[in-house]
């Protein structure tokens, strides 16, 4: 198989993975690492790498063992998640491939987490976030900035919680991501059912719920149910409770993931151990709780483990049942301390944690504002179309333009004018001349290229083509000549232009590492300086070939194909046949507006 079939492979198996289907995303996984075995050879053309294996074989492997070890997670096998995502990151570190790194660092901590680990769960966030440090990557950020929220919901400390789950959810919203939207108002309606605001609660959960049906996602449906009945449990609407209660358990039991069904399970239990349930049934009760502590001894999970003793020992202790009830009890007990033990030293590693993160992130804003900025100056000094070829990592940016109109215009007598004003006066007066010429060409869809000096350059028809360049700049020269024939500096001196076009072909392009700028080159744009400099005073001085363009865009019945202005609004007044400095003799005419 190639490398592109390989690459859909993965794919199909996320998206099974995403609907519940992990049996069958484990298989699919399984054949890519079955295919990339080193005896494979795959029919792609790509680069070797280390070990005579390429990255794009890389990268593949990792996802594979991705993929594996979420399912391996959710099936409630932590270890063996952690061998396999210890595995993909091994190659992404050793291959270079920061995205995949990251992504793995973020499953580590997740995987912790969900073993009460919330320390190295932490470290491992930590971590991803100085990887998409070197990578601009919001998706990414977002994602580690929910997981680490739900981090502070567990140690109790909510208003943090909320403060990075609702940054994640805003970014989330904003990027599209509808599947990491929802996880962001579950785990938002989670905190909010911790802090006692059940209604709050509620109205998020239902809003995750909605978006994750509409998606399809099983998993993610089967938890917002269960804690959705978890609220109506602690509201007191216990039959409502038990429903919800038994649609995640259901869900979760067809897709095998054994913690959560270790919690459903026990959620059930209390439901039938509450005295004002319709359908209260001590044994059930029993049954339910010690299916729960025995499926949570088998994950490992100590907090579900001590929550059931607990609730099993109040049972007992109501049938009277006071022996067992005390071995229950000290089997919560003992946990408990265990685990409060384990969260006191949690709590005091957490102080280091927070300062990284908070470093992390300070690094991180800083590192998108300067890029932002540096986004900014690149916008206004360069076309938009070319500034996001940059950013976008393009390096080398060359394009030829066939059809374009440059415009060229100089002030006459610039120099003596220089000579009788202050430094301050004259460029305030440029400052201010080009600016109305910016907001001109802006106006009429041309592009400004440079100003060199007094003379200033703009063209129509490159980097984007327009069908109509000639009669823009036909129409942008006639308001700078309008404009100019009616200046006057502070001292009362007159200021004339000659402006210069031309129609034809260009190439366009960056030029310089650092102070790069965008500039074009070619005969249209030598020509149309010529026709600026033989000029005269005042007037619009045109190329045959831009009068010949100006003509064709007006089409066979002399009306504009383009814009409501008709062309016989135009007259090219003949100026005759004139030798041009390196052209030659050249018929040209002045453009005039009737």
């Amino acid at each position: 198989m190639s490398i592109e079939d390989l690459t859909t492979q993965i794919a199909q198996a996320n998206e099974e993975f995403k609907i519940g289907n992990y049996d069958l995303a484990e298989q699919l996984a399984n054949e890519v690492l079955t295919e990339l075995a080193p005896n494979q050879i795959l029919t792609h053309s790509e680069g070797e790498g280390k070990d005579g294996i390429t990255q794009g074989q890389s990268a593949l492997r990792s996802r594979a063992l991705i993929t594996l070890a979420n399912c391996a997670k959710l099936k409630g096998d932590f270890h063996r998640a952690l061998d396999l995502v210890r595995s993909a990151l091994d190659i992404a570190e050793h291959n270079h491939l920061p995205d995949i790194k990251a992504t793995c660092q973020n499953i580590c901590g997740n995987i912790y987490v969900s073993l009460d680990n919330y320390a190295l769960g932490l470290e491992y966030y930590v971590q991803a976030l100085a990887t998409l440090d070197e990578l601009n990557d919001k998706f990414q950020v977002a994602q580690v900035m929910g997981n680490i929220g739900g981090v502070y919901g567990y140690l109790g400390n909510f208003d943090q919680a909320l403060e990075y789950m609702e940054r994640a959810l805003q970014a989330h919203e904003e990027l599209g991501k509808k599947s990491d939207a929802a996880m962001d108002m579950g785990n938002i309606g989670g905190v909010y059912f911790f802090l006692g605001k059940y209604d709050k609660a509620l109205e998020y959960l239902e809003r995750a719920l909605a978006m994750y049906e509409e998606l399809g996602e099983k998993s993610p449906i089967a938890d917002t149910t269960g804690n959705i009945g978890s609220v109506y449990l602690y509201l007191g609407n216990l039959t409502q409770a038990f429903d919800y209660f038994s649609r995640s358990l259901a869900t979760h039991e067809e897709l095998r993931e054994k913690l959560a069904i270790a919690q459903v399970t026990g959620n059930i239990g209390s439901v039938y151990a509450n005295l004002q349930f319709e359908g209260y049934d001590e044994k059930k009760a029993e049954e339910y709780f010690l299916k729960t502590i025995a499926m949570s001894a088998e994950i490992d999970s100590k907090r579900i483990q001590y929550e059931f003793h607990r609730s099993l020992s109040a049972l007992y202790e109501r049938q009277k049942r006071w022996e067992e009830s005390q071995i229950h009890f000290k089997h919560y007990h003992e946990l408990y301390l265990e685990v409060q033990n384990e969260e006191s030293t949690k709590q005091a590693l957490l102080m280091e944690h927070r300062r990284k993160i908070e470093d992390s992130e300070r690094d991180r804003q800083i590192k998108l504002a300067r890029f932002q900025e540096q986004e900014k100056i690149l916008q206004n000094i360069l076309p938009a179309q070319i500034a996001d070829r940059m950013i976008d990592g393009e390096k080398m940016i060359a394009d030829r333009h066939e059809n374009v109109s440059v415009f060229f215009s100089d002030i006459v007598g610039f120099t003596k004018l220089s000579q009788r004003v202050s430094a301050e006066e004259l460029v305030g007066m440029l400052n201010g001349i080009f600016t109305q010429f910016d907001q001109l060409a802006r106006k009429h869809g041309l592009e400004k290229i440079k100003t060199i000096g007094d003379a200033y350059m703009a063209v129509c028809g490159a980097p984007i083509r327009v069908d109509n360049h000639a009669e823009r700049t036909a129409l942008f020269a006639l308001d700078v000549a309008a404009l100019m024939n009616n200046y006057q500096t502070n001292t009362g001196d007159k200021v004339m232009i000659r402006i210069g076009l031309h129609s034809g072909s260009v190439v366009a392009g960056i030029i310089g590492e650092n102070k790069f700028a965008y500039d074009m080159w070619g005969d249209a744009v030598n020509t149309a300086s010529r026709m600026e400099s033989h000029g005269e005073a005042g007037k619009i001085h045109v190329s045959e070939e831009f009068k010949q363009a100006f003509l064709l865009e007006a089409g066979p019945n002399g009306q504009s194909l383009m814009t409501p202005v008709s062309p016989t609004s135009f007259h090219f007044q003949e100026r005759g046949e004139m030798d041009i400095k390196g052209k030659g003799i050249m018929h040209t005419y002045f453009l005039e507006k009737r």
